[in-house]
């Protein structure tokens, strides 16, 4: 089937691990995951990363690391439809009694006249807004952020997070993604949202981009994070503010203090999950 797309599915027989696994799977671009209760508390994890076998495998392999030996896993092609059926339970993401994110298959109704709406369609990409980590990233960036500010959106995925900076009043913002679909997914969101002659999308490494930012965003998980540091740093405004992501709740000293001598001055807690603001 032309249209068809890679599934996999993991056999996992520790209830806790299998938590954990959903969260590492969500940061890295899962959109959805169905949980299959099987025998003994053991549970059977199925998503999908898009249309490629041999991505799919080599995406698991180097996602699970340490893990990969205790892990089984097995790829199939199915219908794409049938990894669709997620949307039918998504609904409008409350941020702040003012702010909300509404999938876009929403019916109009679901928009509002007041308050402000960002309208999001993940497709193959992480960001839908529902995840704590995205949640706390934009409730931070809703509180810090200046009008008129620039913004660069580390790991932007459906671009929610820099556009959504551009919906609040940011002047400019450029998003960076690993994932190819990122491109076509963000531009299509800032379209969505009215803000696409201010956005801007590339595969670029963070390595190659140039120039600073008022607002650094990061949503990424914490060794990531640890490795991009330097960088980081190095692309914020002097007077900027480096919003980051993706760390456990009272597990994240270690990658502050690889930002050093950027120090917290804001967090945020949601469901375990921290968001946090630094500067110098």
């Amino acid at each position: 089937m032309k249209d068809e797309i890679v599934t996999f599915s993991i056999d996992v027989d520790d209830p806790l691990r299998a938590s954990l696994i959903c969260d590492l799977l969500w940061m890295n671009g899962i959109q959805g995951v169905e949980e299959i209760e099987a025998v003994e508390g053991s549970v059977t994890l199925r998503s999908s990363f898009g249309t490629s076998e041999h991505d799919t495998v080599e995406r698991l392999t180097n996602l699970f690391g340490d893990w990969t030996p205790l892990l089984q896993w097995e790829v199939s092609r199915v219908d794409p439809t049938i990894t669709e059926t997620w949307k039918q339970f998504a609904d409008v993401i409350d941020v702040t009694s003012t702010l909300r994110i509404v999938p876009s298959w929403l019916h109009a109704s679901a928009r509002r006249s007041q308050g402000t709406d960002i309208g999001i369609d993940p497709g193959p990409t992480f960001g839908l807004g529902d995840h704590p980590t995205t949640r706390g990233s934009l409730l931070l960036i809703s509180k810090i952020l200046r009008a008129g500010e620039t913004v660069l959106d580390v790991g932007c995925g459906s671009g929610i997070l820099g556009i959504g900076a551009l919906v609040l009043g940011a002047s400019r913002a450029h998003g960076i993604d690993i994932n190819p679909a990122s491109i076509e997914v963000s531009r299509d969101n800032a379209i969505r949202n009215g803000v696409d002659e201010r956005w801007s999308v590339s595969i670029d490494g963070l390595d190659s981009i140039t120039g600073r930012f008022d607002l650094v965003v990061a949503n990424i998980l914490a060794p990531v994070l640890i490795d991009l540091a330097d960088d980081l740093k190095r692309l914020l405004d002097r007077d900027g503010t480096l919003v980051i992501s993706g760390v456990l709740h009272g597990r994240f000293d270690h990658v502050v203090e690889s930002l050093a001598p950027l120090t917290v001055a804001q967090s945020i807690e949601i469901e375990g999950w921290a968001a946090l603001a630094l500067r110098r």
